[in-house]
């Protein structure tokens, strides 16, 4: 008989913020950064990270979900987290997978973009910034 997992670990990334994602046996908490998704503000924010949950409905209520968000802006964060909750509810219950990816895709695949890096001798001004030249 298979051992039934304790603790899940989730990972989500978006730009340069990665959120860590750690689930275990509980009353449908979820925590980011140790602050009651509650309480976050600003509500739109608390509103995309707690999509998953929603969408997970009876699977979410029966974990407890810890994320540790580290980098990047808040935004990115937000997604992050996002990304790392819904990847640990797939983990407990693969039939989300598919829920997930119809409403959005971005739940489960993480977006590849990411910053270009500043190049030598202009590294303050950014990745493409020229010196400014006269026309005449």
């Amino acid at each position: 008989m298979a051992k039934k997992k304790t603790n899940i670990h989730g990972v989500g990334k978006r730009k340069r913020a990665v959120a860590r994602a750690y689930a275990k046996v509980g009353s449908g908490k979820i925590f980011i950064n140790n602050e009651l998704l509650d309480v976050m503000q600003p509500e739109l924010i608390r509103m995309m990270i707690s999509e998953p949950a929603v969408l997970a409905g009876a699977t979410a209520k029966k974990l407890d979900i810890d994320v540790k968000v580290t980098g990047g802006g808040v935004w990115g964060q937000a997604t992050a987290a996002r990304q790392a909750i819904a990847d640990v509810l797939v983990q407990t219950d693969k039939n989300l997978k598919e829920k997930f990816l119809n409403y959005d895709r971005s739940l489960l695949k993480a977006d590849p973009r990411r910053t270009e890096p500043h190049k030598p001798s202009r590294s303050r001004a950014g990745p493409r910034r020229h010196k400014q030249r006269s026309k005449r």
